[in-house]
């Protein structure tokens, strides 16, 4: 029994320095700009609906915008004409989100996301 504990202990400790090492590991590496470029067409696809997009392609797309020193902006536009705008942070990935309106130009903040979730 003693045996028992020891070895799920060892492997608890195992484990768990594994993650805390692959943790570090991903603070350190700075995102590039195909990553976020990536990471957020995968973020789109899993959160909006594409089938408008089958008949006509062009409606629906994921582009690069500027680039900062700190941050890239990718650009997802919507069927309704919406754009969706992506301000991935270089090093955390940390992403805002921001909806701008076309009718209005009106900008909704909708939230953050870590990109390194979808990359």
């Amino acid at each position: 029994m003693k045996k028992i504990i020891a070895l799920c202990l060892l492997i608890a400790l195992v484990v768990g320095a594994f993650f805390l090492y692959k943790s570090l590991l991903n603070k350190d590496i700075e995102i590039t700009k195909e990553t976020a470029y990536k990471a957020v067409d995968k973020y789109c696809h899993d959160n909006y609906d594409w089938s408008i997009s089958k008949e006509n392609p062009s409606i629906m797309y994921v582009t690069m915008g500027e680039e900062k020193d700190d941050e890239y902006h990718v650009i997802f536009r919507s069927y309704t004409g919406a754009f969706v705008n992506f301000y991935v942070n270089k090093k955390s990935g940390i992403t805002r989100i921001m909806e701008k309106n076309p009718i209005n130009n009106e900008e909704t903040n909708i939230g953050t996301i870590n990109i390194k979730d979808y990359s």
